[in-house]
């Protein structure tokens, strides 16, 4: 080494500094790259990314030939910066050369380097993937030395470094990956996807028909009336029950009502056979379990029933799905708005509005773990029935009952008090 010129000593030292900076970029780009997107490139076929994603497979070795290069240049780097400086300030330079290469190594071989491939893992990966391909064969031996030791105190504390990571994520875990998607993805469809992993959370009584709301076809009425009753609803499937809506004998769809109607002599014994089969459904179940259920058995619409059998409300396939596109469509000219904006920052909503609809569209956050409606909210909060206007609050939320019917609230006004 004495007898090698200074200039060349220096580019060495230069070239190592060089490669300790790629294995030290290497590292951080193969263990920081993002394993969804590399999975998805990998399905498309992209070489790097198959290099890539067989490198990761047994991390443990590709750990193992990245630290055995960037070690021995390290090392090499540090001897040869010793006898630079040896020669140039005598017995001083040790001390000189270990400052100045640990200053040079940390600035340029690994901080910078690393936060490169921390911000484009990519970019580093990929390319390097096939260096490392090959050192891997080249040092395999070595590799399988090193690792063999490593391992084997491993397994002393109970790890096994064969052992795959699942890379698995929860749907709280899913919903942050598309929150923080917000850039990638439209709004609408960035909804959507929330709102389907909302579905496990919500119950079928959350978005139901309450049973004071249901429009169904007693079948004790009069001929004359179920007709008239028909042609007159907007609906397109109605339940049909004997006496009383607990009563529920079938469901009559529209097509089939106008079969019925089209028949010179129409009966109650024609409508009973114009009806299919009614589905229940338990309030409890969620969403998620009904809509798989409809498919299932092809339904599109189910009577919600509480565990003693009684009915509590219906539920179609559009409610279900409005929990996900939202409204499909808007409210008809003899109905008004559930949630109506004021001129002074208030809003005036119906009682049988859903607690999940209002803070949704408010972003609001009155409380669900209890009544559904605003209605039962106002109800549970005073613990009576008021028969006169009110106002009443429920956390940051100023109430104020507006319209009272039938032992229910029918209108309230509400605003946020921040």
């Amino acid at each position: 080494m004495n007898e090698v010129p200074l200039g060349v000593l220096g580019g060495i030292l230069f070239c190592l500094i060089l490669l300790s900076a790629f294995f030290s970029s290497s590292e951080t780009g193969m263990l920081s790259i993002n394993k969804y997107r590399l999975k998805h490139l990998v399905k498309t076929k992209n070489r790097s990314a198959i290099k890539v994603n067989s490198l990761l497979e047994r991390p443990d070795r590709l750990i193992g030939v990245i630290l055995i290069g960037n070690n021995f240049v390290n090392i090499l780097a540090s001897a040869i910066a010793t006898i630079i400086a040896v020669r140039l300030w005598g017995d001083a330079g040790v001390a000189i050369a270990t400052a100045a290469l640990t200053m040079v190594v940390l600035i340029f071989a690994e901080v910078t380097p690393k936060t490169l491939a921390a911000i484009h893992p990519e970019k580093i990966a990929f390319p390097a993937s096939w260096i490392l391909a090959i050192l891997l064969k080249a040092l395999y031996p070595l590799v399988w030395l090193v690792n063999g030791l490593s391992n084997g105190l491993l397994r002393l504390i109970g790890v096994h470094a064969s052992q795959k990571n699942h890379d698995t994520l929860d749907s709280e875990e899913l919903r942050t990956v598309v929150n923080e998607a917000s850039g990638l993805i439209p709004a609408a469809h960035q909804d959507m996807l929330l709102s389907i992993l909302d579905l496990e959370k919500v119950s079928v009584e959350d978005i139901m028909v309450p049973r004071n709301e249901v429009v169904g076809i007693d079948i004790e009425d009069s001929i004359e009336e179920i007709i008239e009753q028909i042609c007159q609803s907007r609906h397109t499937r109605m339940p049909v029950y004997n006496g009383e809506i607990n009563k529920v004998i079938g469901i009559l769809h529209a097509r089939h009502a106008a079969i019925f109607l089209r028949d010179p002599t129409p009966s109650k014994a024609a409508l009973l056979k114009a009806t299919v089969e009614p589905y229940f459904i338990p309030e409890s179940t969620s969403l998620n379990t009904v809509l798989l259920n409809f498919q299932k058995d092809h339904q599109q619409m189910g009577i919600v029933v509480d565990e003693y059998g009684d009915v509590q409300g219906i539920a179609a396939l559009e409610d279900v799905l409005e929990e996900i596109v939202g409204e499909f469509t808007p409210p008809t000219l003899d109905e008004e708005e559930e949630i109506q904006p004021l001129d002074d920052g208030s809003f005036r909503i119906e009682g049988s509005t859903h607690i999940r609809e209002i803070n949704k569209t408010l972003d609001w956050h009155l409380p669900t773990d209890g009544p559904k409606t605003l209605n039962g909210l106002i109800i549970e909060t005073l613990e009576f029935i008021p028969e006169h206007p009110i106002s009443l609050w429920v956390g940051h939320y100023m109430i104020e009952i507006q319209e009272i019917e039938d032992k229910v609230v029918k209108y309230a006004k509400l605003e946020l008090k921040r």
